[in-house]
């Protein structure tokens, strides 16, 4: 039997994955880096395939569940992730707004039920939220949680006790992306470290809160650590429920602003990994949506994305609107979840 043919039970990750502190997965499933490649180098109709049945065997295929973010703290943020508008050190048209009062935000995520989204999604630029700046945030779930939709935050490392605070508030899903491999990392962010992000999911773990983790794709790294990310992803304990894979959206005055745009098929490709080393987790189409033809994201469905981001802002970057997303679904015969 090849090697691409044997069962997901293969040797350990490269690289380190997070420690939980709960009862480990039914199966060990420990994918190499180059296993990962491996399946990157697959024909193209074979891996999507390979990751097709995949999906199928764990999920409706039809089915793609629908989330809807909102930056409710936009810019002013400390940190240089050299992808990101909302670094106050660098000159884009984002400005630093404060947090937005909860009535607007309530009337946000009623928009959202009412357009079909079953997740609703706040996001903050704040390298860590102070106590004073999460209390209106714990009562923003709160009402969220009350309207029905389920609940998601990105607000940046957690202290100690926050996580606890967030899951008592109703939170259902932290997200907090690892954005890359560990040996790419440093060339990206230099203001938090790789650990940190692995503490801040420890601790979302702990509070028994939905871990969504995923990475940003496009930002010059190279396959190998394209697979690195998924390795991280894969062979942690418990992999992320949510995975969002996102395609660099570039913004003039980061620096990442210029760099060669990647192939829509590795794209592609990189979906379809997530998939097949991760066939449980709901895989997320997520950033770069608005620059990909209907056929790309089709493509990425079938290659086992069954998430999406819907509406018409993804935190400060554009997204496609809801109705253009409701003529494509009518089109590939998909239904919102």
């Amino acid at each position: 039997m090849s090697e691409l043919n044997m069962d997901v039970n293969v040797s350990v990750v490269e690289a380190s994955s997070i420690k939980r502190n709960v009862a480990p997965v039914e199966t060990e499933q420990r994918w190499s880096v180059a296993q990962i490649v491996a399946l990157f180098e697959l024909p193209f109709s074979d891996l999507i395939h390979r990751a097709q049945t995949v999906h199928r065997e764990n999920f409706d295929p039809n089915a793609v569940q629908v989330s809807t973010l909102l930056s409710i703290k936009t810019g002013g943020c400390s940190e240089d992730c050299g992808y990101c508008p909302q670094a106050a050190r660098y000159h884009t048209d984002v400005e630093n707004e404060p947090l937005m009062p909860i009535d607007e935000v309530l009337a946000a995520a009623r928009a959202a039920k009412e357009s079909g989204a079953s997740r609703f999604c706040m996001g903050a630029a704040w390298r860590s939220p102070k106590q004073k700046d999460l209390e209106p945030v714990l009562k923003m779930i709160s009402e969220v949680k009350a309207m029905g939709l389920q609940t998601c935050a990105t607000l940046g490392m957690l202290k100690e006790g926050q996580a606890a605070q967030l899951k008592d508030a109703g939170l259902d899903y932290y997200n907090h992306n690892l954005d890359t491999a560990p040996e790419f990392y440093g060339d990206v962010i230099t203001t938090r470290t790789y650990q940190d992000r692995l503490d801040t999911l420890d601790s979302v773990r702990e509070a028994d809160i939905n871990v969504c983790c995923g990475g940003i794709i496009g930002m010059g790294e190279s396959r190998n650590q394209r697979a690195g990310l998924i390795a991280q992803l894969a062979n942690m304990e418990r992999p992320p429920e949510s995975v969002p894979i996102n395609l660099l959206t570039q913004v003039e005055g980061t620096p990442l602003h210029g760099v060669e745009d990647l192939d829509q098929f590795e794209f592609i490709r990189t979906i379809a990994a997530a998939r097949i080393t991760m066939p449980k987790s709901f895989v997320r189409l997520s950033a770069g949506r608005q620059s990909m033809h209907e056929g790309i994201q089709a493509l990425c469905f079938i290659a086992g994305a069954n998430s999406i981001f819907y509406g018409e802002k993804l935190l400060t970057t554009g997204n496609p609107e809801a109705e253009t997303d409701k003529q494509l679904f009518a089109k590939l015969g998909l239904h919102p979840i």
